[in-house]
């Protein structure tokens, strides 16, 4: 496995993003070497990425564990400071060029729109690999949670979300103020949803009572 760091603050990750793809032009790419691209930013990206669909307030059953995988194991090599461990036979791997440059194009003016809104500040929030590996910690908590078999909850899969998303483009930018936001929201998803276990647990094999605890929970909590 190999190490990576966060990149320079001063360098935007949209810039980073096209960087990579002009550096992969005209020829085939391998996952392996895609990997050493873009490093720790260009995965937290893709794991922001992949929490987008929970922010509706009910999540699709099942859903939460086909694209809580692929964030676990990035929120792991966050706390590792490696890269996802994965077969050679799967890094050297080659990827056609194009589709590759036109995924990172797109991800690029993704990063290009938000960029406004996120810039590094309290850096000594992403100065170490301790602290880094805290985030990474959090990071697994709330996918954990998102990952719950709570489905058709309110918000048991939309809080979590928004923890993993303000986490990693925290860390993908060293912007300390979402950080802190996204522990946040770490401590409140967990404590949602270790609830709504507990009444799982507790109402046993009745779905339905699950349900009218958790929307009694739901309503004490915001109101309605």
């Amino acid at each position: 496995m190999t190490a990576v760091q966060f990149r320079n603050p001063e360098v935007r990750l949209s810039e980073a993003l096209t960087a990579t793809r002009h550096a992969i032009e005209g020829h085939r790419v391998t996952l392996r070497e895609l990997l050493r691209l873009v490093g720790e930013q260009g995965l937290l990206v893709f794991c922001a990425i992949l929490a987008m669909p929970f922010l509706l307030p009910v999540s699709l059953p099942f859903m939460s564990t086909a694209l809580g995988a692929p964030m676990l194991l990035i929120g792991f090599a966050v706390t590792m400071n490696r890269v996802p461990w994965l077969p050679d036979r799967l890094l050297d791997h080659s990827l056609p060029s194009a589709t590759v440059q036109h995924v990172l194009e797109r991800a690029g003016k993704a990063a290009d729109r938000f960029e406004h809104l996120v810039r590094p500040r309290m850096l000594g929030l992403t100065a170490t690999q301790f602290v880094n590996a805290v985030h990474g910690v959090a990071l697994v908590v709330v996918v954990l949670a998102l990952m719950a078999p709570l489905p058709l909850i309110p918000l048991a899969n939309t809080l979590p979300a928004i923890g993993i998303i303000l986490l990693c483009l925290g860390m993908a930018e060293r912007d300390g103020v979402l950080l802190l936001l996204g522990h946040l929201f770490v401590l409140v998803s967990s404590l949602y949803v270790g609830t709504l276990l507990y009444f799982a647990a507790k109402a046993g094999s009745d779905p339905q009572a699950t349900l009218d605890m958790a929307m009694q929970l739901f309503q004490k909590m915001f109101g309605g």
